[in-house]
């Protein structure tokens, strides 16, 4: 079953084409990875997905209802939640607090939001910092923090936008284990990621951009071994044997 399908999809900025007739499917349960260049256009065809910009054309489909003109906050209540590049917790707030902003948008009770921030928090192994203040955490807890966050919204489909990006290589293959047990509870995940070696161990399909455009997608195996691909973005090393 399909939880996301997007046709023709295409943003302009101005004269400026950032995402041009971009076509992609997910599957329920799926991870897909979403790579290219900087500046490829990767984060508006996630900000048109998940409402911030309105598509200039092409139609988008969630969860089997067409999304093009729905505000982010409405397609977080029916299931679309997704994390930011750059992170930005309520600085003075403990980690409770931030992931239970997330929880309160299926709730009003301070309970059940703290008691579902909980579960995410214990889901993540991040419960021991539960009352941390978040201005004090590491990069690779605020970017778990953002996940949990994300979480909390209790979503179907999760974007997942460069959440490696500034991690220790130790950190990074946590993250992944991380991010491999959410598919497993049912969530399906579409993955931005710079990181060749984390966006290939994950994705079960990925699909590259260059310009705005898809020049290529497939498996990570038959993304490895594209020479278009290798031209554009991944470079001979990670041409496959």
């Amino acid at each position: 079953m399909k939880i996301l399908e997007v046709r023709g999809l295409t943003k302009r900025f101005g004269g400026l084409i950032a995402v041009n007739n971009l076509d992609l499917d997910l599957g329920a349960g799926e991870i897909l990875g979403l790579i290219g260049p900087n500046g490829a256009g990767k984060s508006t065809a996630f900000n048109c997905i998940a409402g911030v910009h309105p598509p200039t054309s092409g139609t988008i489909t969630f969860d089997n209802k067409v999304s093009n003109t729905k505000k982010p906050w409405n397609l977080c209540r029916e299931g679309l939640a997704r994390t930011f590049q750059i992170v930005k917790p309520f600085a003075s707030q403990t980690v409770l607090y931030n992931v239970m902003v997330g929880a309160f948008i299926n709730t009003d009770r301070r309970d059940e939001a703290e008691e579902r921030a909980l579960k995410v928090l214990s889901s993540l192994r991040f419960d021991d910092k539960k009352d941390v203040k978040a201005g004090t955490l590491t990069i690779a807890d605020r970017k778990r923090l953002e996940i949990a966050r994300a979480l909390a919204t209790e979503p179907k489909l999760l974007l997942l936008d460069e959440v490696m990006a500034g991690l220790r290589p130790g950190e990074v293959d946590e993250m992944v284990e991380i991010i491999k047990n959410l598919s497993r509870t049912g969530v399906t995940i579409f993955v931005i990621e710079h990181i060749m070696r984390a966006i290939m161990a994950l994705s079960d399909r990925i699909i590259v951009i260059q310009f705005g455009k898809k020049i290529a997608e497939g498996t990570p195996e038959e993304i490895a071994s594209n020479e278009n691909v290798i031209k554009a973005y991944l470079g001979e090393e990670y041409a496959a044997a």
